[in-house]
C-alpha cells in the first residue's frame, strides 16, 4: 500500500466491519512520506458537518492573516483555501455512513489542492474518479488440525494470542489448548475485531468454552474497549452499523443470502430470495450494492457471492424476527433438491464431471437444506435429497452422509412407499455395505426397496432399482459360489451402465470364489459398457480388476499401468471413491515388485500423511503395506513397528473380516520369522476363522498360505505342500503378486525334493472350501452365522 499511496491521491480501504481497515489506515499514514492528519467521521452524523469535522481535525481556526482577506463563509472554501500549498496525508476514517457528502468533499479537495492525498475507510467505496479501492479481507484463518506451531505462524492466531496474554498473562497457545483457539478463529471468520473480542473473554473463560460458545457470538462477545467508539464495542453493534445503513430491499436481501453456507449464485439468489419486498428482476442490482457494502464477497469463475460467518448469523437472527424464516429456508430445499434431481442422471455417464464440480460447490448449501428438511420433519422431501444425491455421496465418499441422512428421514412419519424411496434405501444399502458395514441394516433396507417396487404395478424404470431388484439377494443372503439368477438378466440391458456393473459383479463374484475361467472376458465386456456410458467410477474399478489379474500372471509393468490409469479416472471424480486406498496399495506393490521399491514408499507415506483422506482401516492399510515391505528387506523392526500398529487399528473395528485376516496372517509370518511359535499360531487361526466367514476365496488361499508356512517351520513340510496345493485351487491359480507365498513354496519345494512337492501339491489341489472348514474344525458362516460379507465394489 505505501507504493500505491505514492502513485495515487485518493485510495479507499474497503471491507466487512472489524476487518482492521482504521489499523490499517493509521499504520500506513504513520509510515507515509507526508504528515498524515486523521478525520474519525465516526461520530458525525449530519452530511453538512463531513468538512467542519475535517477542519477541526487539523486544528486550523477562523482568524484573519493580518493584512490577509477574511475567512471564507463556506466550511468547503475554507478548508480548500487552508490546504491550498500544503503537502499532506488526509485519513478520513468510517466514511460509509456519509458517503454522498464525504465523496464530494474529497473530489473537491483532490481538485483544489493538488498536493494532498487521501486515504479513506469505507464499508463501500466513494465512488468518485481517480479512487483507487484496497480490500482488507479478513485474517487467512488457521488450517483446522493445526497444531501449537503451525498455528502460530497463522496471523489470526497471533492477534488471538497477543490480546490473550494481555488479559490473561502467562497465555500461550499449546498442544492442550490450541484445538479450541483454531476453531475460534475460524469460526470468527479471521475477522480481528471479532477476535480481539473473543480473546478478551479469556480474562474468566478457557478457550474451549469460548470455543463452544461461538453459536451465541452475539451475546458472547461484548468485551470491548471502554475507549473504543461504541460501534465497536461488541460484535452486534459492528454489524447492525451497517445494518443501519442499508434500505429495505438490501436488507430483505441479506436476511434471505442468510440461508446459504455455500454462498449463492446469482441463479440461486434470483431463486430463492425473490418474492414480497424483492423482485427477481431487482436481485442482481441489490447483490451488488451488497457487495459494494462490503456485506458480500465474490468468489470463483462462476459468481459466488458469500457472507462471513458473522454476517449470516445476524442475517438469520433478522430473518427469524421477521416471521419470513420457514418460507426462506423451504425455498432454499427445493431450489437444492432441484438441482440434485437435475444432476443426478448425469452422474452415470460421461458428463458426470460438470455435475459432479457443481454439486461439490453446493455442497454445504444441499446438507443444511437436508438437515432443515429433516428437522421440519418433511419425510417426502427428504427421501427427494437421498435418491437424487445417493450416488453423488457414494462417488465421493461421502457415505456416512448417505446412511445417516436416510436413516433419520426413515424414521419420519409419512415416509412414501413409491420408486423414489426404493431408489434411496437401495443407494443408502450401498454405501452402509461399502463403507462401515452394517449386514442387518443393509439387509432390512434392501428388502424394503424389493417390498416397494413388487407392490408397485409398473417395473422399476431407475438403472439402480433394475440392478438392485436382480442383486439384492446376493447381500441378504450373502454370496454364493454362482452369481444370483437375476444377474443374467441384466447382461443384455438396454443401459449400458447397468450393463457394466452386471459383467463386473458375475466377474467379481468368479474371482472371490476361485473361478477364473470367464472373468477376463467379463471384465472386458463390463470395460466396453462403462466406456459406452461415460462413467468414470466403472472403469476405475474394472481397470483395477483386470490389473490383478495382470499381476497374479507375473506382469506387474502392465499391472502397475492399469492402476496407475484407475487412479487417474478417480483422481478426475474428485479422487473421493470408496476404496481408493486398495488402489493405492496394489499400485505400491506392483511398483515394488519391478524394482520401484522407493517410488512406492513415496506412494504410501504421500497417502498416510494425507494427501489421501483416510479412514482408520485405510490407514492401517497403508501401515500393513509399509510393514510388508520391510518384512521382505529383512527389516524386522521396521515391519513389528508397522503390521504392530495395523494390528492395533484393526483389532476392534466392525466390518468385512478380510483385511483383518491379511494383517493377522502377516504378523504371524513375523512371529515365526522371530521364533514366536505360539503367537503365530494364535494369529493364524484367527485369521483363517475371519476369511472363512467372509467366504473370501482368495483371502481364505492367503491365510492357508501363512499355514503352510507355519507347518514348514514345525517340520511338516508335505502338509505344508498340501496347503499351498489347496490355497491355489481356491484361488484359481497361482498368484504372482504375492512374493511371499512363492518364497514359502520355493523353500518347501526345497525341502522336499521335485517328487513329493508335487505329490503333496497335488493332493492338495484336490481339496475343497468345505474340505478346509473340516480340517481345521471350523463352520460355514453362511450356515452358522448369516449371509457373507460381500468385499471390493460395488
Amino acid at each position: 500500500m505505501d507504493e500505491l499511496l505514492v502513485r495515487v491521491r485518493l485510495v479507499t480501504l474497503t471491507g466487512a466491519g472489524g476487518s482492521g481497515k482504521s489499523r490499517l489506515a493509521l499504520e500506513a499514514a504513520e509510515r507515509a512520506s507526508d504528515a498524515g492528519w486523521l478525520v474519525e467521521l465516526a461520530p458525525v452524523t449530519d452530511p453538512a458537518e463531513v468538512a467542519e469535522a475535517v477542519i477541526t481535525a487539523l486544528g486550523l481556526r477562523e482568524m484573519t492573516l493580518i493584512g490577509g482577506p477574511a475567512p471564507a463563509p463556506n466550511p468547503v472554501d475554507r478548508l480548500v483555501s487552508a490546504l491550498a500549498g500544503r503537502r499532506l496525508l488526509l485519513v478520513l476514517d468510517n466514511c460509509e455512513h456519509l458517503l454522498d457528502a464525504t465523496a464530494r468533499l474529497a473530489g473537491t479537495i483532490l481538485g483544489h489542492c493538488p498536493d494532498v492525498r487521501i486515504l479513506a475507510t469505507s464499508r463501500e467505496p466513494l465512488g468518485i474518479t481517480g479512487e483507487t479501492l484496497w480490500p482488507v479481507e479478513p485474517l487467512a484463518p488457521p488450517p483446522p488440525s493445526a497444531g501449537p506451531e503451525e498455528a502460530m505462524a497463522n496471523p489470526a492466531v497471533r492477534l488471538f494470542a497477543d490480546r490473550a496474554a494481555a488479559v490473561s498473562p502467562g497465555f500461550a497457545v499449546t498442544a492442550g489448548n490450541v484445538e479450541p483457539v483454531v476453531r475460534t478463529c475460524r469460526a470468527l471468520d479471521g475477522m480481528p475485531l471479532a477476535i480481539e473480542l473473543a480473546a478478551a473473554r479469556l480474562r474468566a473463560m478457557t478457550p474451549a468454552q469460548v470455543a463452544d460458545r461461538l453459536d451465541d457470538r452475539f451475546r458472547l462477545l461484548t468485551a470491548g474497549s471502554r475507549t473504543a467508539m461504541p460501534r465497536h464495542r461488541t460484535l452486534r453493534a459492528v454489524v447492525e452499523w451497517g445494518w443501519d445503513l442499508l434500505k429495505e430491499p438490501e436488507r430483505t436481501l441479506w436476511r434471505r443470502l442468510a440461508v446459504f453456507p455455500g454462498g449463492a449464485t446469482l441463479e440461486s439468489a434470483e431463486a430463492v430470495c425473490a418474492g414480497p419486498g424483492l423482485d427477481r428482476a431487482d436481485v442482481l442490482d441489490v447483490l451488488t450494492a451488497l457487495v459494494d457494502k462490503s456485506l458480500l464477497t465474490i468468489t470463483g469463475a462462476e459468481p459466488r457471492y458469500r457472507m462471513l460467518e458473522t454476517i449470516r448469523a445476524y442475517g438469520l437472527e433478522r430473518l427469524a424476527e421477521s416471521g419470513a424464516e420457514t418460507a426462506a429456508r423451504r425455498a432454499h430445499a427445493e431450489y437444492f433438491v432441484g438441482l440434485a434431481e437435475e444432476a443426478e442422471p448425469h452422474l452415470y455417464r460421461a458428463g458426470q464431471l460438470p455435475w459432479l464440480r457443481r454439486l461439490t460447490a453446493e455442497l454445504d448449501n444441499t446438507s443444511a437444506a437436508l438437515r432443515w428438511t429433516i428437522s421440519a420433519g418433511d419425510a417426502r422431501l427428504g427421501i427427494r435429497f437421498c435418491a437424487a444425491l445417493g450416488w453423488y455421496w457414494f462417488l465421493t465418499g461421502r457415505l456416512g452422509d448417505a446412511a445417516d441422512g436416510l436413516a433419520e428421514i426413515l424414521a419420519l412419519p409419512d415416509v412414501p412407499d413409491d420408486q423414489l424411496t426404493a431408489r434411496a434405501l437401495a443407494l443408502g444399502a450401498m454405501t452402509l455395505m461399502d463403507n462401515r458395514p452394517d449386514g442387518a441394516r443393509a439387509s432390512a433396507w434392501l428388502a424394503r426397496a424389493q417390498d416397494i417396487c413388487r407392490r408397485l404395478d409398473r417395473a422399476p424404470v431407475h438403472p439402480v432399482l433394475r440392478l438392485m431388484l436382480e442383486t439384492a439377494q446376493m447381500y441378504t443372503s450373502g454370496w454364493d459360489t454362482s452369481p444370483a439368477p437375476g444377474i443374467e438378466n441384466l447382461l443384455d440391458d438396454p443401459d449400458p451402465w447397468v450393463r457394466g456393473l452386471a459383467y463386473f459383479i458375475r466377474g467379481q463374484i468368479a474371482q472371490n470364489f476361485g473361478r477364473t475361467d470367464r472373468i477376463e472376458d467379463d471384465f472386458d465386456r463390463a470395460l466396453t459398457a462403462f466406456r459406452e456410458s461415460g462413467d468414470r467410477w466403472g472403469l476405475s474399478f474394472t481397470l483395477t480388476s483386470q490389473a490383478e489379474i495382470l499381476g497374479r500372471r507375473g506382469d506387474h509393468r502392465a499391472a502397475a499401468g492399469l492402476y496407475e490409469e484407475a487412479l487417474r479416472l478417480d483422481a478426475e471424480l474428485g479422487g473421493g471413491t470408496a476404496g481408493l486406498l486398495h488402489v493405492h496399495m496394489r499400485l505400491a506393490n506392483a511398483l515394488d515388485l519391478i524394482g520401484e521399491r522407493a517410488r512406492a514408499e513415496r506412494l504410501l507415506h504421500t497417502a498416510l500423511h494425507g494427501a489421501v483422506p483416510t479412514t482408520p482401516e485405510e490407514t492401517a492399510a497403508l501401515h500393513y503395506q509399509l510393514g510388508e515391505f520391510a518384512r521382505r528387506s529383512g527389516d524386522t523392526a521396521e515391519a513389528l513397528r508397522r503390521l504392530s500398529r495395523a494390528d492395533e487399528l484393526t483389532a476392534n473395528l466392525p466390518g468385512p473380516a478380510q483385511f483383518r485376516a491379511m494383517i493377522l496372517c502377516a504378523r504371524a509370518q513375523l512371529d515365526l520369522a522371530m521364533g514366536a511359535l505360539d503367537a503365530a499360531t494364535a494369529r493364524l487361526d484367527e485369521a483363517l476363522r475371519g476369511a472363512v466367514q467372509a467366504r473370501d476365496y482368495p483371502i481364505v488361499s492367503h491365510v492357508l498360505a501363512g499355514h503352510a508356512e507355519h507347518a514348514r517351520v514345525m517340520g511338516d513340510p508335505r502338509r505344508a505342500a498340501e496347503l499351498l496345493g489347496t490355497a491355489d485351487a481356491l484361488r484359481g491359480t497361482r498368484d504372482l503378486s504375492l512374493p511371499d507365498v512363492l518364497a514359502i513354496e520355493s523353500a518347501t519345494r526345497a525341502t522336499l525334493g521335485e517328487e513329493a512337492f508335487t505329490t503333496a501339491y497335488t493332493h492338495g489341489r484336490t481339496k475343497t472350501f468345505a474340505n478346509v472348514l473340516t480340517d481345521f474344525a471350523l463352520r460355514d458362516s453362511s450356515e452358522a452365522d448369516g449371509p457373507a460379507t460381500p468385499a471390493g465394489p460395488p
